[in-house]
């Protein structure tokens, strides 16, 4: 069956939900908001402790990944998400969700060719690609900086 695209605009329509906007952006952006208040309060709190800032700093990013991959391992950064939605891809913690997700997804397969191969299904491209273009800018800055 080969559809037009005004077609499939108008299966797409009907077969969507409709978006809660009114509710989704405030609640990504509090939720977001909530979770970079958090880490700035660790990084405070590191500091506090008698820590350098580039140590705190390095604390503070284990610290977020450490309870968002337990978070997601118990299914609560799931339930957070849900209700949070983008709010909840802040760099560090959406960074650790997507790959202790994928490796709990895969865990049944083995942990070699379960969740070895399959740990940074969602994650690798953007590795791949944020290595790449640091690459592509270093060269660019070394030619012409």
């Amino acid at each position: 069956m080969k559809l037009s695209p005004e077609e499939y605009q108008t299966l797409q329509k009907h077969a969507a939900p409709p978006s809660k906007s009114w509710r989704n952006i405030p609640m990504a952006f509090l939720v977001g908001g909530l979770l970079c208040t958090v880490g700035q309060l660790l990084l405070t709190l590191y500091t506090g402790l008698g820590l350098e800032q580039d140590t705190a700093a390095a604390w503070t990013s284990i610290t977020l990944v450490g309870c968002s991959a337990l978070l997601t391992g118990f299914g609560v950064y799931e339930q957070l998400a849900r209700y949070a939605g983008a709010g909840t891809l802040v760099p560090i913690t959406g960074f650790a969700n997507a790959i202790a997700s994928s490796a709990l997804e895969a865990k049944t397969e083995g942990f070699i060719l379960g969740v070895g191969a399959k740990i940074f299904t969602i994650a690798g491209p953007v590795i791949l690609y944020g290595c790449t273009a640091s690459v592509v800018y270093g060269v660019i800055y070394y030619c012409f900086g």
